[in-house]
């Protein structure tokens, strides 16, 4: 069985910085869709029904002339995308193995800010439970698993907890440094290397503005606004587009740290980097799993990162694969 042991990068390597951002830099993002160029497979883009009439767009890829083990559903990070690196790396490694792979964009992105009027926030669950319901009724009599990374990691999770109760079948789910503890997150990239922050924020931003440009009349904000700092922004989304309140419920509403994993029907695994500079390693020592779950923490890899080498190879894109594999 591939293990957190087994990733063994060079010293080179070890920095979390580093890690963090050549994971997701061009050179990963073009060399994934090279792969799948490779390999040949098929790839249709999909709309599916979220629920109320939410409409949420992903990406369909097989490989043609061979019958799939099993069907994976992958989530992005925020501000990723179904294109972002370690989506396609991934879905190269799931399509290696026999799988066939369905990526799916969450609501405002990937260029998908003109499907639905209502700007996106962490806590949309059920529109992508219904999404992932809607993606199982699509391709039927397959095994169903789902792996996602940072809130795309948190999604899955939540995903799972919620598969029982929507029908859902699901045979494993998979996280890559998942975002347990949001209040936490938000602190530690507040106090963290700046570089973070602006990044999220600049690409936030753009998100917003371009829902503004799409729907003038729904979202008239200034540009006041879109120049808040991370966290005042993020209390401006609470306050005009959920009914949370307060920043402290809108975070617990999506917070899977402590007990709120433990009645996790569904087998589970987690893969964590203890030098995350994004997502603080304490959490977890604290999460409570099942007997199902397994909690595996690398001392590195940076925030989905685990590279292995100078050619940008990931461990994390092969863990995923093999606990897929490992699943069925």
């Amino acid at each position: 069985m591939l293990t957190a042991a087994d990733y063994q990068p060079p010293n080179w390597l070890r920095n979390p910085h580093i890690q963090s951002v050549l994971g997701s830099s061009p050179l990963r993002r073009r060399r994934g869709e090279r792969n799948l160029a490779v390999l040949g497979a098929v790839t249709q883009e999909h709309l599916v029904d979220g629920g109320d009439g939410v409409r949420l767009q992903g990406l369909h890829s097989v490989m043609p002339g061979r019958e799939p083990r099993g069907l994976v559903l992958l989530l992005h990070g925020w501000e990723g995308s179904v294109d972002s690196s370690y989506m396609r790396l991934t879905a190269a490694q799931l399509l290696l193995r026999g799988f066939e792979v369905f990526r799916l964009n969450f609501r405002d992105h990937g260029g998908t800010h003109h499907l639905n009027e209502g700007i996106f926030h962490s806590n949309r669950i059920d529109e992508v439970v219904h999404a992932a319901a809607e993606v199982a009724r699509r391709f039927p009599d397959r095994p169903m698993t789902v792996a996602g990374y940072s809130l795309g990691g948190n999604f899955a999770l939540r995903l799972a907890l919620r598969a029982p109760a929507a029908g859902l079948s699901l045979a494993h789910v998979a996280a890559v440094c998942p975002v347990l503890d949001p209040a936490r997150t938000m602190d530690s990239m507040e106090q963290g290397l700046p570089v973070y922050l602006w990044y999220f924020e600049k690409k936030w931003r753009g998100s917003l503005a371009r829902k503004r440009e799409l729907f003038p009349h729904l979202h008239a904000f200034d540009d006041r606004v879109l120049g808040l700092r991370m966290r005042p922004l993020t209390q401006w989304l609470v306050e005009r587009h959920t009914d949370f309140g307060t920043l402290e419920n809108y975070f617990d509403g999506y917070s899977i740290a402590g007990q709120r994993l433990a009645g996790l029907q569904v087998p589970a695994s987690i893969l964590m980097a203890a030098d995350d500079p994004v997502i603080p390693v304490e959490s977890f020592a604290a999460l409570a799993l099942p007997a199902s779950a397994r909690l595996e923490i690398s001392p590195w890899g940076g925030h989905c990162g685990f590279l292995e080498n100078a050619h940008l190879d990931g461990f994390a894109e092969r863990w995923i694969a093999q606990r897929m594999v490992d699943a069925l």
